[in-house]
């Protein structure tokens, strides 16, 4: 028996198909929103799923739309799934005030602070949840996962596959937030979430749960030189010394003249859905 969802829309696209869902989540205890994308090699048999995380006021629209990732997706034969950035629809005092918190901003973490714990549950949602739905109602290989993000999901693609590295086969990330317990972004979005102890903070921090506990596999890392965010928020410098100071294998590839923008993810998306075709057995 399938778990119940709610199809919003679904449309042909390179050969397979594309389409928009709704579904009443336990973690969040809201409805919640997500896309998949089943390439052509989806109607004959089960294929790997590749889980998208997007940055800061985007939907479970945003790289589906914008990244240009399904004809790729196609010609490897990799499902896409895409969910949204936070649960909707709670009116939370304060969820609404800023840009960067809140709504559209869960950061891809469990909250154990009030008023957000029972609801913000982000963490668990992409690491269990939503895949279980997925493998539930979709022809996907629950043994072949891989997971990649932009910003706030590049944070949560990293330290998601970092603390749950069984259950994630490959892993990369575009201008991720590497080391979020160090700057602005990250230290409203886990003073507000999990409190004033920062040394709770550090289990959500990609930097420092590398030197810990290196991911056993080779993560890819883009980051554009002329990135508004690049030296106050993303901090890829960190991650870099946090992989040399572990063993951790990491690429990091720096390109200039950049951004933060879906042009620059345009730009590399093909090296991303290769390297994961590559981890996850395609290639």
């Amino acid at each position: 028996m399938t778990a119940a969802i709610e199809k919003r829309s679904d449309q042909a696209c390179f050969g397979g198909r594309i389409g928009f869902y709704t579904h009443a989540s336990t973690e969040t205890g809201t409805p919640m929103k997500f896309g998949v994308y089943l390439p052509p090699q989806a109607a004959h048999r089960k294929v790997p799923a590749l889980y998208y995380l997007a940055g800061l006021t985007c939907t479970e629209e945003t790289f589906l739309i914008k990244a240009g990732a399904q004809r790729i997706a196609a010609e490897l034969g990799l499902a896409l799934v895409a969910c949204d950035t936070s649960p909707r629809g709670l009116n939370l005092p304060g969820e609404a005030d800023s840009w960067d918190f809140g709504l559209a901003a869960g950061f891809y973490l469990d909250a154990t602070n009030e008023p957000w714990k029972k609801n913000y549950r982000m963490g668990s949602y992409i690491n269990e949840e939503l895949p279980a739905l997925i493998e539930a109602n979709f022809p996907v290989i629950p043994s072949k996962r891989g997971i990649f993000g932009h910003s706030m999901g590049g944070h949560g693609a990293l330290v998601t596959a970092l603390r749950n590295p069984t259950r994630w086969q490959s892993v990369s990330a575009f201008a991720p937030i590497s080391n979020p317990v160090a700057v602005p972004w990250g230290q409203k979005a886990f003073g507000n979430y999990l409190g004033s102890d920062a040394s709770t903070w550090e289990q959500y921090d990609a930097s420092l749960l590398i030197r810990k506990n290196p991911y056993p596999g080779l993560l890819l890392v883009d980051q554009g030189l002329a990135d508004n965010f690049l030296n106050r928020e993303l901090k890829p410098e960190n991650l870099d010394a946090a992989a040399r100071a572990s063993g951790q294998r990491l690429s990091l590839r720096l390109h200039a003249d950049h951004d933060h923008s879906y042009w620059f993810i345009q730009s590399f998306i093909a090296d991303h859905l290769a390297h994961h075709a590559n981890q996850l057995g395609l290639s």
